[in-house]
């Protein structure tokens, strides 16, 4: 996984006077990032926002047209991970052996059944958010998510705070606050407003509990795993998904909504229809959550978030053309700014890239003022 500002060492000979070779000073320089590298960030940038769009787009279709348990709408969005087993045995089949032991079987247990039950729980929280908020708003709602994270790397995972993190999290915190008072301009003013609040709260939560999931994540990769190998980040990826999924198919059971799966056979464009709105959503999360976890490995927990609040300004202009969602002014400068907060995000790591470069220049200088000697 490579952070934000990421380092190797280098060994530079000193020489001495009569030009014999000295000892060896170890000097901390940035490692310089290959077109590999940003290919590999494109991809999972692009699976990032076509898998949260998409996926997004389909939750509010499949409620549109005549779905309603939550608990299945909750059960789709980890349900999707065997698509990614045969990725897991290929890199299992072509990449050598760890060479550090890796933790007890017990440690991974728990780490797959504590990250399963925190994904159950915040997919459910999300199900409940989509269900009686329009895409727009939901979408919007979702870029608090960055600050949560913002606030639980500074906590969890040492991420320091600058004045332009600061400015998109009071920016974002704005963006947010227009959406909830502006509720009853848009198709949320049909819905009561006592639910209407509820599924705006469970939203926010939603938000908070993903990012804790994600620092936790980083933490785990960090303190725990010790890996920077992507098939540990696969494999977490599959193992808490499943256990997420066995949570949700007890939640569907348990709240008696399987009974009331004959929606299917009453949804409004066939059943057909309803089972591949569901495969599809469920494809789409695998497909998001690969490339919040390969921005995650190549780069930082808060950088993925960075990218999927950026994808979210997607969403609400999809609306507008596949659902008739209405974007008033009141929302639309909601929307800017939720933009304007991400771009501040993006602009930092602009100029944390331009910092790398300046310390890689000046240590090689510095390299060549020694051979000079």
């Amino acid at each position: 996984m490579e952070d934000t500002v990421q380092e190797v060492e280098l060994q530079i000979k000193a020489k001495d006077g009569n030009g014999d070779s000295g000892s060896n000073n170890p000097i901390q320089i940035p490692k310089t990032k290959t077109y590999k590298w940003w290919l590999r960030v494109a991809v999972y940038i692009f699976f990032l926002l076509a898998g949260q769009a998409t996926a997004t787009l389909l939750g509010e279709l499949y409620y549109d047209k005549g779905g309603n348990s939550k608990w299945m709408a909750t059960f789709v969005q980890s349900a999707g991970f065997p698509i990614l087993i045969p990725a897991l045995l290929f890199i299992l089949r072509s990449t050598s052996p760890a060479t550090s032991s890796p933790p007890p079987i017990s440690t991974l247990l728990l780490l797959y059944l504590f990250f399963g039950l925190l994904l159950t729980g915040d997919n459910l929280m999300y199900s409940y958010g989509l269900l009686y908020l329009p895409v727009s708003t939901y979408s919007l709602l979702c870029a608090t998510q960055l600050a949560f994270n913002a606030v639980f790397s500074f906590l969890f995972n040492s991420q320091k705070f600058t004045s332009l993190i600061i400015n998109s999290l009071f920016i974002l915190t704005i963006s947010a606050s227009l959406i909830a008072v502006n509720s009853d301009s848009d198709n949320s003013s049909k819905i009561p407003k006592g639910k209407y609040i509820i599924r705006f709260l469970c939203t926010l939560g939603a938000s908070a509990a993903y990012s804790l999931y994600l620092s936790f994540l980083q933490l785990s990769f960090e303190k725990v795993l010790k890996s920077e190998n992507f098939r540990v980040v696969l494999e977490m990826q599959i193992y808490p998904s499943f256990v997420a999924a066995c949570g949700s198919l007890v939640g569907l059971f348990a709240s008696g909504e399987w009974d009331g799966l004959k929606e299917m056979n009453d949804y409004e464009k066939g059943s057909v229809s309803y089972i591949m709105t569901l495969l599809w959503t469920a494809i789409a999360w695998q497909i998001c959550s690969v490339g919040i976890l390969g921005l995650i490995f190549e780069v930082s927990s808060l950088f993925s978030n960075v990218i999927s609040t950026l994808a979210l300004p997607v969403v609400p202009v999809l609306a507008v053309i596949f659902f008739g969602d209405k974007m008033d002014g009141v929302k639309a400068i909601a929307l800017l700014l939720a933009i304007w907060g991400s771009v501040s995000y993006v602009y930092q790591h602009y100029l944390d890239d331009q910092k790398l470069k300046m310390k890689a220049r000046l240590h090689v200088s510095a390299n060549n003022g020694f051979d000079n000697v």
